[in-house]
């Protein structure tokens, strides 16, 4: 090296050196999936979320994701050995991976992770969700519509407050146009099988489901709505491929908005921790697909009219009064149920044909 150059490098200082690298190395991007990327449904609508981050911010980030891990040990290992390997912001998106999460996130103090649908945060832990019970009402008014036997299915995954709201407030959007709608449950105890999903739907129909909506990561139940001329809604993704006769819309999610304004606020160094962040149809997080073509236009604009009232805070889909389906009032009149309430919900609506499993 001529004497001029090294004399040039040496008159650099070392921190200044050190910064410069640092600045010129990528933030490193992680995201763990509980189903493959494949499924159609949720971990793959996280997954377009991801690609838009490469979009994007390009050379700016380096991601990876790791997919079909058990909500179990596994999860804690997989998201350990992503913190190890000097990812600097992990994205853990499904709610059975909320405690090893938290176990991780007290061994790497410095990196940042964040959890979709928990309610648990630390110093270096968010919270995000999607009020997707927003867009489950939207689809209850739909099926209220549409039905021709009065009974709604839905197949359900897991019995906790996050798949709880959805079944209510599908339940009371469908009940907000039809009284007379009764909403029956199976449970797959899954989020995604495709034979599980599909025998459960198949159950509904036999107990006189005329149009079926779900809680599970799959097409299958849509699927089985195009075999049989029933109609379905897509969920998570928009599933209109796989059952374009069957489908009158989808409740899906754009995850992509809100994963770049937190890789923005890494880049800024106006990440924080312990928040918790609940975006809808208004953010445009909760994205509801376009309506089938049979839809008549008469129902096409009442959905409408309620989206924009959701939207302006007019209609609150949890708002009193509320009975539980065993008669009981439980939300006095102009009483919302509050965010806090909505994320520990235990109990179906009037209408819902189930019970709670313990």
């Amino acid at each position: 090296m001529p004497n001029r150059f090294r004399l040039a490098f040496a008159a650099i200082p070392l921190a200044a050196l050190m910064t410069a690298s640092a600045m010129a190395a990528p933030l490193k991007v992680a995201f763990v999936y509980v189903g493959p990327v494949a499924d159609g449904g949720w971990s793959y609508q996280h997954n377009l979320g991801r690609l838009a981050l490469e979009r994007e911010f390009g050379a700016k980030i380096e991601t990876t994701y790791v997919e079909s891990v058990p909500e179990t040990a596994d999860a804690e290992r997989v998201i350990r050995q992503l913190a190890a390997k000097g990812y600097g912001l992990i994205f853990t998106t499904s709610f059975g991976y909320m405690e090893p999460t938290l176990k991780v996130a007290k061994l790497f103090p410095q990196v940042r992770f964040e959890h979709a649908t928990g309610y648990k945060t630390a110093p270096n832990v968010v919270t995000y969700q999607a009020r997707f019970w927003e867009g489950a009402y939207l689809l209850g008014v739909l099926a209220g519509r549409t039905t021709k036997t009065n009974t709604l299915g839905y197949v359900a995954s897991f019995p906790i407050a996050e798949v709880i709201r959805n079944i209510d407030a599908f339940t009371l959007g469908a009940r907000s146009v039809n009284p007379k709608i009764r909403t029956k449950v199976v449970w797959a105890d899954t989020w995604y099988d495709p034979g599980k999903e599909r025998q459960a739907a198949e159950a509904l129909v036999a107990q006189g489901a005329d149009i079926l909506c779900q809680n599970t990561d799959s097409p299958a139940v849509l699927q089985l709505a195009e075999e049989k001329g029933l109609h379905a809604f897509g969920w998570d993704s928009d599933m209109s491929k796989f059952g374009p006769h069957a489908q009158l819309s989808a409740n899906t999610q754009n995850w992509g908005i809100y994963y770049i304004d937190e890789v923005k606020k890494v880049m800024e160094g106006s990440w924080s921790g312990a928040r918790q962040t609940r975006s809808g149809i208004k953010e445009g997080v909760v994205v509801l697909a376009p309506l089938n073509s049979s839809v008549p236009s008469d129902v096409a604009s009442m959905f409408e009219s309620k989206k924009q009232a959701i939207m302006a805070g007019t209609l609150v889909p949890f708002a009193g009064p509320l009975k539980d389906n065993t008669g009981v009032l439980k939300v006095p009149a102009n009483t919302a149920v509050s965010i806090d309430d909505l994320m520990q919900l235990n109990w179906f609506v009037e209408g819902v044909d189930a019970t709670v499993p313990k």
